[in-house]
């Protein structure tokens, strides 16, 4: 596993926790290895988006170049021909659509299994009547009628209510033994985690980045979510993949001397 460097500028950390406040409806609490970010649903709105590239790019160049105030990394993508395993909503429209991927189509366990790959869950910004919401569900969950998906971006696996393992195919097992495992879900590794929790004023959005400081199994990471009282929760590329972007303060990046790990999808916050 890829070690992790955390750059970490204008901000003074205790030796176990510390609590950044903004001004944005972002507060970021990190602790142990853990970045967590909590975001006012009734704020964000549309203000979110999921966006992805033709080619390759870090999450700081994605975060500058969306003139974002927070960046983090999403979908799955395969590095050999730059392409996408997950489903991308930007706009309104279907910026990145896995079926066009050769490479799963070509692999005959892959292909065997496309249709668990291609329902894998995603995380949506909903609009109904003007108003907002958000979603973490099936890609093939139809959204209500008059609602129209604003942005999505599709990951895997889903996390709460419960583990969705083997239906989104990360893992396969064969008389009952696992004998194919996908995105280190069994492994102790970084993760990139999104969640929603409803609260009294309303729903929150929650960002886990955990670092390889922190490093857990995806079980682990349920159990985490448990504690944190999320009512969703679901994955997104993780591993070496797992890259944060806050300002010009906060940096989570997987390469280091490269300026982190070319990556395919990203969700940027726009003030």
């Amino acid at each position: 596993m890829k070690r992790f460097s955390i750059l970490i500028s204008l901000f003074l950390i205790t030796l176990t926790s510390s609590v950044f406040a903004f001004n944005e409806p972002i507060n970021i609490k990190y602790n142990d290895g853990i970045y967590h970010i909590i975001m006012d649903g009734n704020k964000v709105g549309k203000k979110i988006k999921f966006v992805t590239g033709e080619s390759l790019m870090t999450n700081k160049e994605a975060h500058q170049k969306g003139r974002s105030l927070l960046t983090i990394n999403t979908g799955f993508f395969d590095p050999k021909n730059q392409k996408t395993i997950s489903y991308i909503v930007t706009d309104r429209n279907t910026a990145a659509d896995p079926l066009f991927n050769e490479n799963l189509l070509m692999n005959s366990v892959l292909r065997q299994n496309i249709d668990k790959i291609i329902n894998r869950t995603e995380f949506r910004v909903v609009e109904c009547d003007s108003k907002i919401h958000y979603e973490i569900v099936p890609h093939k969950t139809a959204v209500d009628f008059a609602c129209n998906i604003e942005t999505s971006a599709q990951g895997g696996p889903m996390i709460l209510p419960e583990l969705k393992l083997e239906e989104e195919f990360f893992i396969l097992k064969k008389d009952g033994k696992i004998i194919r495992e996908s995105a280190s879900v069994l492994e102790k590794t970084a993760r990139t985690v999104i969640g929603l929790k409803n609260t009294p004023k309303g729903e929150e959005i929650h960002i886990l980045i955990i670092t390889d400081k922190s490093p857990k199994t995806i079980y682990e990471v349920k159990e985490l979510c448990e504690k944190l009282k999320l009512d969703k929760a679901m994955g997104f590329d993780g591993g070496s993949s797992t890259s944060l972007n806050y300002k010009d303060s906060i940096e989570v990046v997987s390469t280091p001397d490269a300026g982190g790990r070319m990556l395919k999808s990203f969700m940027i916050y726009q003030n």
